[in-house]
């Protein structure tokens, strides 16, 4: 019986380029295509596929949370997440998550397969160009003054900061809060001079610790 996939990608060239070198194989079938975070969610919970392909950029309130969901409606559904975000930060907190593994867009055909073969078989993957990220602590600052502060921040500056740790690009954040980007960037800024951080990663980081994610 051939694996069960769920694409979920908010691109559609994506979508059919990933439907098209997938069932081309017949070890797999593309049960479904998802364009956003809503349509993921109810077509794991309705078609239980083995594998959803999650790109962790969609329209919707953020993929961590969607991870968290899909598994709880589908429980015997492994999440492999498909980005082309490449920072260390992020693939703690998707397999923190529950996603069973990471892979990046720039990944050649052969790693996907492998990726999906490795989590349908219960192991946890994560691309080889990404594995320093779970096998090396996060780095820790040089000096005490570069610590994030605990400075009270806005109530919109906390939405602002919830999306950035969501995944959201500053043109999606704007768009669901009803914002211009230039808005958004000063409020980005506005973010890491309060907190004295200088990434997206440490802002991520410090949704985290400060239990913005859920």
């Amino acid at each position: 019986m051939p694996i069960r996939i769920l694409v979920a990608d908010d691109h559609g060239v994506l979508r059919a380029g990933l439907k098209a070198l997938l069932n081309a194989d017949d070890e797999f079938h593309v049960v479904a295509e998802a364009w956003d975070e809503d349509q993921a969610l109810h077509l794991a919970a309705k078609l239980q596929p083995d594998i959803v392909l999650l790109d962790l950029n969609m329209p919707g309130p953020g993929n961590f949370e969607l991870t968290r969901r899909i598994i709880e409606s589908a429980p015997k559904s492994k999440v492999l997440v498909l980005t082309a975000y490449e920072e260390n930060g992020l693939v703690r907190e998707v397999i923190k998550a529950g996603a069973s593994g990471y892979i990046i867009k720039r990944a050649v055909e052969s790693e996907l397969v492998n990726a999906i073969r490795a989590v349908h078989r219960g192991e946890v993957y994560v691309h080889p160009f990404m594995m320093r990220a779970l096998l090396v602590p996060p780095a820790q600052k040089a000096t005490p003054e570069k610590e994030p502060r605990d400075t009270p921040l806005t109530p919109r500056e906390v939405q602002v900061l919830r999306l950035i740790a969501r995944g959201y690009t500053n043109r999606q954040i704007g768009e669901s809060l009803k914002l211009s980007v230039r808005t958004v960037e000063s409020h980005r800024a506005n973010l890491m001079g309060k907190l004295g951080l200088q990434t997206r990663v440490e802002l991520v980081h410090y949704a985290a610790e400060h239990k913005l994610l859920d």
